[in-house]
């Protein structure tokens, strides 16, 4: 599911940066990638605007960060806490 779909307060974690046109969207998928929105990471909705919902207001790590609809739409997340490491 996209960043933007994501219910309020609702813990998630990063899976990818997802572009339609990546040559396109190159520097703004860059962005993303220099605040923090990498592989792994812990994100959550904390506040839309109103009425439209747009910007979004989302967590990243630590740090709090106003994203436009679109720009949320390429982070992709997943509920599910990532597996780190393995049985060796």
């Amino acid at each position: 599911m996209g960043l933007h779909e994501l219910p309020l307060r609702t813990e998630a974690w990063v899976l990818r940066l997802d572009a339609s046109d990546p040559a396109q969207d190159r520097d703004l998928l860059l962005r993303l990638l220099e605040i923090g929105f990498l592989p792994g990471e812990p994100v959550k909705v904390i506040a839309k605007g109103f009425p439209s919902a747009d910007p979004i207001a989302v967590r990243v790590g630590h740090t709090t960060f106003a994203l436009r609809h679109h720009e949320a739409a390429l982070v992709r997340v997943s509920a599910t806490a990532p597996v780190v490491g393995g049985l060796a």
